[in-house]
């Protein structure tokens, strides 16, 4: 019961397969409370996700584009618990012509949505909740390895560069008033968006035949699980970190080619 106690806000909830749902079902089944937030059309498939968790929560409208909404957060928030003790930023998008292998052609208003959706974002929702944290707190970010050019995740890649940075700027400003802010870095997963990736199942193929400890695309549990743990106070001393929760992908060089490796031996 790591999380007894504590009230962890959890965005990102659309489908069971969403790794937001995950974390949501292990928080709770670690003594959270939880709140979940959704908005415009998937709202109807979050409230009907909500009701296979442990305890149905609460949903709360916000569109991270529109900056009222991180307002009325703020107060509901304030009005339900009077205060949080952490939260989990899984959002991010990105239009169709800024994937796919169209960097070259993605227009800047495109790139500029992605990088305000994905990164921008958890800035927003850091200072929304930081007059509710009380001196002490947790936030915690999906990410996607973006050391490297992946192929097909063109801007998307860009966004989670830059929201690796806002993470560490994060961190910086927050750390002395007690919060913490730190990512996780996810293997590839089923997700209704991560579907939605040209080029997905390649990707996700290339995981399961490298990662040193294999992955399983259809498990966030993993991941859930590194995400509940940077919540809890078991993680009090982590700040600006990107754990990586990728089977040991991260760590592997690219395989060599049946011809490289008869030329090396």
């Amino acid at each position: 019961m790591i999380l007894n106690g504590k009230r962890i806000l959890v965005t990102g909830v659309v489908t069971r397969e969403s790794i937001g749902y995950a974390v949501a079902e292990q928080a709770q089944l670690a003594g959270a409370e939880i709140i979940l937030t959704s908005f415009g059309r998937p709202m109807r498939l979050t409230e009907r996700s909500a009701k296979g968790l442990p305890q149905t929560p609460d949903i709360l409208e916000l569109d991270v584009n529109e900056p009222s909404h991180f307002e009325k957060l703020t107060a509901d928030l304030e009005e339900r618990w009077g205060g949080i003790d952490g939260a989990l930023h899984a959002i991010a998008f990105a239009p169709e012509d800024a994937l796919g292998g169209k960097f070259l052609t993605t227009p800047a208003e495109s790139a500029a949505i992605a990088f305000q959706t994905s990164a921008f974002s958890m800035k927003s929702l850091a200072t929304a909740l930081l007059p509710l944290f009380g001196g002490e707190g947790s936030i915690v970010g999906l990410d996607f390895d973006a050391s490297v050019a992946w192929p097909v995740y063109d801007w998307m890649g860009v966004a989670k560069a830059a929201l690796e940075a806002t993470s560490r700027y994060l961190a910086r400003d927050l750390g002395p008033r007690g919060v913490r802010v730190n990512l996780v870095s996810a293997g590839p997963l089923g997700t209704l968006a991560a579907r939605g990736i040209p080029g997905f199942g390649d990707l996700a193929t290339a995981w399961k035949s490298q990662a040193p400890l294999g992955w399983d695309t259809d498990d966030p549990g993993p991941v859930a699980g590194a995400i509940v743990f940077l919540l809890s106070d078991l993680a009090r001393a982590v700040t600006g970190e990107i754990l990586h929760v990728d089977g040991g992908f991260h760590a592997m060089g690219t395989a060599l080619a049946p011809v490289a490796e008869e030329a090396v031996a």
